[in-house]
């Protein structure tokens, strides 16, 4: 029988997918794309957004559509969430919260035995299990994520991943070593660190995260480690000095930013203010003379004014973000912020965004022009059909060399590269 994943959301979820892919094509499934016609279709939700939601619903339809007779697994965090929204959606055969993605397989063959619907959404409880998972392979990818962390406690006014994920849990170290070694077996040479709140890992368990990224870069055939999203109030000076003595360790520091205005980050609730967030970054700075500080930035949040606005804007020109991920706030049932008033019209906030993502593409093109006459090695990872190979350097420059035919086996290699040209989306190099 043939199966076909649909994900939405972050690199958690896409791990999480690829855990289930995996346990399906062993069992002698033939995985096909969620563009061909298929007998199975599991739909991997993120609820951060309303629009995730509507994408989710969007993507049940189309797949019933496409084959009226196919079994249709809804999973994920919008169930989890939202779990009565979920169990409305008729399409869908059977219906899994966040506690039990990796048995899928089991209730997709549960349902084709009985023919009768599945619900299988269970609250989340304090200090429950990481839920076991490990993938060997992460198919065409160059690079493979891990999840070593779920669950957040941070209760952002905003946010509803908390009542989705649950607690903060970590992967057991024992279990994280044995996934290393395998993907280093598969060859893979670099490893992205995943959580939902990534800078929680280890503190129920007696560690924290500088313990997965040691370990990360001490096995052998791992060339790189690459870290998720932080939080940035829980990266201390100790952290830094610890993880500049890495080699290995990629200088891309993802720091969730939200807003540049001390007043939106207290109706946020979030931890820290604008004067912590840019000491962090002028450490990491300090540490990683070619660090690429990347973010996301949130615009129209409740109460958020011309002047707050202004004052984010500012704070991210200042900074000079390599790369951010701007978003209009967008109201999610359950959270605080929803019943906050002075709501921001969505005219205002498609404004703001366009201003913001302005901002930050002025700073990313000047970073990425600054690279220019500097040499890094770039991990190789695809030949794009004009002829250039395409990769990235440990700061997540994404750089292309010209195919120089007797090099087609690039990809998958880091070879040194000078950066010559900058075009709007690629630096432009020759091997070194």
């Amino acid at each position: 029988m043939r199966v076909a994943f649909y994900t939405l959301g972050c690199k958690v979820n896409q791990y999480e997918t690829q855990v289930i892919r995996q346990r399906f094509e062993s069992d002698g499934f033939d995985i096909v794309s969620s563009n061909d016609i298929s007998d199975i279709y599991i739909v991997n939700s993120c609820t951060v957004t309303a629009n995730g939601d509507k994408k989710t619903r969007q993507m049940i339809r189309r797949f019933r559509r496409n084959n009226p007779n196919a079994i249709i697994a809804l999973i994920g965090c919008f169930p989890q969430a939202f779990p009565e929204d979920a169990q409305i959606l008729s399409d869908a055969d059977v219906v899994i919260g966040t506690q039990n993605k990796a048995g899928v397989l089991d209730l997709v063959k549960e349902h084709m035995a009985s023919g009768k619907r599945i619900i299988s959404i269970s609250e989340h409880q304090d200090q429950e299990n990481f839920e076991k998972m490990s993938v060997s392979t992460f198919y065409e990818r160059t690079r493979a994520f891990i999840k070593i962390q779920d669950g957040c406690e941070r209760h952002c006014s905003y946010c509803i991943i908390p009542t989705a994920r649950g607690p903060i849990r970590s992967k057991p170290i024992k279990e994280l070593e044995e996934e290393l070694n395998e993907l280093a077996g598969s060859g893979y040479k670099e490893i992205v660190l995943v959580g939902i709140n990534l800078s929680c890992y280890g503190l129920e368990i007696g560690l924290r995260l500088i313990d997965a990224i040691r370990l990360a870069c001490s096995i052998d055939g791992i060339e790189r480690v690459r870290l998720g999203s932080i939080e940035p109030e829980l990266l201390s000076d100790e952290d830094i000095t610890a993880l500049a003595s890495l080699d290995k360790l990629c200088d891309q520091f993802h720091l969730s930013l939200q807003s540049g205005c001390d007043a939106t980050l207290k109706r946020m609730n979030r931890h820290y203010t604008t004067k912590d967030y840019a000491m962090l970054v002028e450490k990491l700075r300090q540490a990683f003379p070619h660090a690429a500080i990347t973010t996301d930035i949130m615009v129209g949040f409740p109460g958020e004014t011309a002047e707050e606005f202004e004052e984010s804007c500012k704070f991210a020109r200042e900074i000079a973000f390599a790369k951010a991920h701007v978003f209009a706030y967008s109201i999610r049932a359950g959270t605080p912020a929803a019943a906050l008033p002075n709501q921001v019209p969505q005219s205002v906030k498609e404004e703001r965004s366009r201003i913001m993502i302005d901002t930050v593409n002025s700073t990313r093109e000047a970073f990425l022009q600054a690279q220019v006459g500097k040499s890094y090695p770039v991990l190789f990872e695809t030949i794009s059909h004009d002829g250039w190979i395409e990769g990235y350097t440990p700061n997540y420059l994404p750089v292309k060399v010209k195919n120089l035919g007797e090099k087609n086996d690039l990809p998958n290699s880091v070879l040194y590269v000078k950066i010559v040209e900058v075009t709007e989306e690629f630096c432009i190099g020759v091997l070194d």
